[in-house]
């Protein structure tokens, strides 16, 4: 069952990307992430209470858990949603977010000490080819300065979280550590508001099943996948397979959203996925 969570998370977090616009469409970016965070929070205290996990734990425990749901769930999907929209391509916020596993890769070595052969290094470059190639390079004639900026934040954010996570390595139950990463990513979300933002929340029908997908499938599904994964492999190989997620979202947005799904997109299916196999096989 273990080898096919990373399918799995593959699918659930590429599915993300299809719901982001009906929610930006809808509401401010940091209202939604802020009634998104609050949900899964309290979804993930039932869940603890349910399977009688200890939810107090220590200061060091509680303190790690929200900053790294501050810099996850806060700064790195913050600063996509509000890249977004602002009017910034979402293959170009998604591709600036893909170099992820380079930065990681460069970064796991001296910080957590993992051994990152060439081998990764192959397929970590073949991953970030075949990402780009899926993306495109049609950018349009300008892009917001802002929202450029804001989606380097988030690269920054999620590569920090990564080697965070993988770094404190705490023994607290998933259920517990998520519910307080989610504490913390509202938190972030809700300060946001009361100091920048006017926020507001159109509660249209399209709203509440894009954010009903976000909250189960993507932050109970996905995220517990992916905070599974960092804690049981190295996180260099563990960030590797983000790079088939542009290529899995482009065949998502092709069967439900009748986009348009081209020879280039398939090739870099191709090589992004021979390259995240090179990157993580043993």
């Amino acid at each position: 069952m273990i080898k096919v969570f990373p399918i799995i998370f593959i699918i659930l977090w590429s599915s993300a990307f299809v719901t982001t616009k009906p929610i930006i469409d809808n509401s401010d970016p940091f209202a939604a992430l802020a009634f998104r965070f609050f949900f899964v929070a309290l979804g993930f205290l039932i869940f603890a209470i349910y399977t009688k996990h200890k939810i107090l734990t220590t200061k060091k425990n509680l303190i790690q858990s929200i900053f790294s749901g501050l810099l996850f769930h806060g700064v790195y999907l913050g600063g996509v949603f509000y890249s977004v929209s602002i009017g910034m391509p979402t293959g170009i916020a998604a591709l600036i977010v893909t170099l992820q596993p380079i930065l990681t890769n460069a970064l796991a070595g001296k910080l957590l000490n993992e051994d990152v052969s060439f081998k990764q290094w192959i397929g970590v470059v073949l991953g970030f080819l075949g990402a780009t190639l899926v993306l495109g390079f049609d950018i349009g004639s300008s892009l917001p300065v802002i929202g450029v900026i804001s989606s380097f934040v988030a690269l920054l954010a999620i590569t920090t979280s990564t080697l965070w996570q993988k770094k404190i390595s705490n023994d607290l139950p998933l259920s517990v550590s998520n519910m307080y990463q989610a504490i913390g990513g509202c938190l972030f979300h809700i300060i946001i508001i009361i100091l920048f933002t006017d926020p507001y929340i159109n509660f249209t029908p399209t709203f509440f099943i894009a954010m009903s997908h976000q909250i189960f499938l993507v932050s109970f599904g996905a995220f517990t996948i992916l905070m599974f994964l960092i804690k049981n492999n190295s996180a260099s190989k563990t960030v590797a397979i983000f790079f088939l997620i542009p290529p899995t979202t482009a065949v998502m947005a092709w069967l439900f959203l009748n986009e348009i799904l081209n020879n280039l997109d398939l090739i870099g299916f191709a090589v992004a996925t021979l390259g995240v196999y090179i990157a993580t096989r043993k």
